[in-house]
């Protein structure tokens, strides 16, 4: 893609400011505005290229006066420890990482709500960790029958079960670290709360995709498919738009579905027609406005699909999704003309893997190899060996291209590799030798001082931020560690470093 700039966040942010506030304003200044996706969103910096991941958090900073933020999390997401992927930690730290990074915006967190609750101790134990920094904590229980037994739902057995969570400012947020963490759950019950009291109420959601006026075969709506594709989410034309105002809008299967239940509980409690005709009307996405360049959004989303498609093929191989979900994922391809050749670094990196092996050299017989694109272009390849990962192979083959470095010379000093080695191998008892990028970047670091030429090609490790990257094989945890410190955008082929069942290299 060579760098192009497809979006303007400044753009964006004056329409999306506006629309919240019209909103809010429409509902009596009371305005439970249900925040779809994360806060700090990489899937979105992926498909539309120049969009700020904190584009969100500069949303809420302009509307702080008027706003506050309730975090909901899901009980069981907490006991299981589930995973948010793009950072490599689990819901329960990212609600506490997404805490400090509202706290450094100067942005109020009224609550947190855990929902789902059935006792879990996981989830007791978080509640007890939060209440000890001061945060108001609530716990709401699964509402039998929810969401089709209205009758339950809008009752003291159903929604007024679940404690009022206290807000005084025009407009409170949802969110939280995933998708089911139970935010419009939350909100109906703040809603049936608001209009038992005899309070003007009001609720919006907020979801930047799939994008409500884009056709439906848009790559960025496809995209959005293959992010969701764990889910079974799928883009759908909402019936409920066009039947109202004969216009095509795109919507996702989940809110469609939910629409009746919105009108029936607005209907039922507070004695008047929901005032949105389909879910399209809930919404106040104005994420459209800010793409400038259509080919650059195009094209960085289809990327996205590939990236996702290699993603789940390694989930698969781990035992970690279903068949169905790669399924899902080669269907979105197809319907695209997709390969995974593709994503350009593949084949290069498939080609160092060929060169290893032709050369014999690699690791205990397994032959790997990695590609970088720079962001000018250029792809610069690395493979495995005796002292190497191939992750850290290429990153450093990446900053002498970047420094202008000739390849043979040493960057790391041959005897800090022998230290680190004989540690691993003789002290702590290892069963691998080689370096994996995180502990090559701290013997990088450790030979600036006595190599000018590791230090000036250091200072270049900030140009791969964003960068994308391909390896022929699984990451190991090493490796993912300084890929993420590093911010580069990495997929590998669904096949195995090793043979043994456990690694830690």
């Amino acid at each position: 893609m060579g760098g192009n700039t497809g979006f303007d966040n400044g753009k964006y942010l004056a329409e999306q400011m506006t629309a919240i506030l019209c909103r809010a304003k429409e509902n009596g200044n009371k305005l439970y505005l249900e925040f779809g996706g994360k806060l700090q969103d990489m899937h979105a910096a992926r498909v539309l290229p120049g969009y700020d991941p904190n584009v969100k958090l500069r949303l809420l900073q302009g509307l702080k006066d008027s706003a506050e933020i309730v975090l909901c999390v899901c009980a069981g997401d907490i006991e299981r420890r589930k995973m948010r992927a793009d950072f490599g930690i689990s819901y329960e730290s990212d609600t506490l990482k997404l805490i400090d990074e509202l706290r450094k915006w100067e942005l109020e967190i009224s609550a947190v709500v855990i929902t789902r609750f059935t006792g879990q101790p996981a989830a007791q134990l978080f509640q007890k960790r939060l209440e000890s920094h001061g945060i108001k904590v609530y716990c709401h229980l699964d509402i039998p029958g929810y969401p089709n037994d209205i009758e339950t739902v809008l009752s003291d057995r159903g929604c007024g079960m679940k404690p009022f969570v206290e807000t005084r400012r025009p407009i409170v947020v949802l969110t939280g670290p995933g998708s089911g963490s139970g935010k419009f759950a939350t909100c109906l019950a703040q809603l049936y709360h608001e209009f038992t009291a005899k309070r003007k109420a009001g609720y919006a959601k907020f979801e930047t995709f799939p994008v409500w006026n884009l056709t439906l075969s848009h790559p960025l709506n496809v995209a959005y498919e293959a992010a969701t594709a764990d889910l079974k989410d799928s883009n759908m034309v909402d019936p409920y738009h066009l039947q109202a105002y004969d216009e095509v809008a795109v919507n996702y299967n989940r809110d469609i579905e939910a629409f009746h239940l919105l009108c029936a509980i607005w209907t039922k409690i507070k004695g008047e027609p929901c005032p949105y005709r389909s879910p399209t009307d809930m919404g106040v996405n104005c994420i459209a406005s800010g793409i400038v360049d259509e080919e650059a959004v195009s094209e960085a989303a289809k990327q996205e699909i590939v990236r996702r498609y290699f993603r789940h093929l390694c989930e698969y191989s781990q035992g970690q999704i279903e068949y169905s979900t790669v399924k899902r994922a080669e269907e979105l391809m197809l319907r695209l003309s997709l390969q995974p050749e593709d994503r350009d670094v593949v084949r290069p990196a498939r080609q160092a893997a060929q060169e290893a092996m032709l050369h014999g050299k690699g690791r205990n017989g397994i032959f790997c190899g990695a590609a970088i694109k720079l962001k000018d272009g250029r792809i610069v390849k690395g493979k495995n060996s005796e002292q190497l990962h191939a992750a850290a192979s290429v990153v450093l083959n990446v900053i002498k291209t970047l420094a202008g470095i000739p390849d043979p010379i040493h960057l790391i000093a041959p005897e800090v590799v022998n230290h680190i080695v004989h540690m691993k191998q003789d002290i702590l008892k290892g069963s691998y030798s080689s370096l994996n990028l995180d502990e090559a970047l701290i013997g990088l670091a450790v030979s600036c001082n006595a190599n000018p030429t590791a230090k000036h090609a250091i200072e270049h490790l900030i140009d791969l931020r964003d960068c994308e990257m391909h390896m022929t094989h699984i990451v190991t945890p090493g490796d993912e560690a300084g890929l993420r410190r590093l911010g580069i955008r990495f997929t590998s082929d669904p096949f195995f470093a090793t043979a043994e069942l456990f690694n830690d290299a």
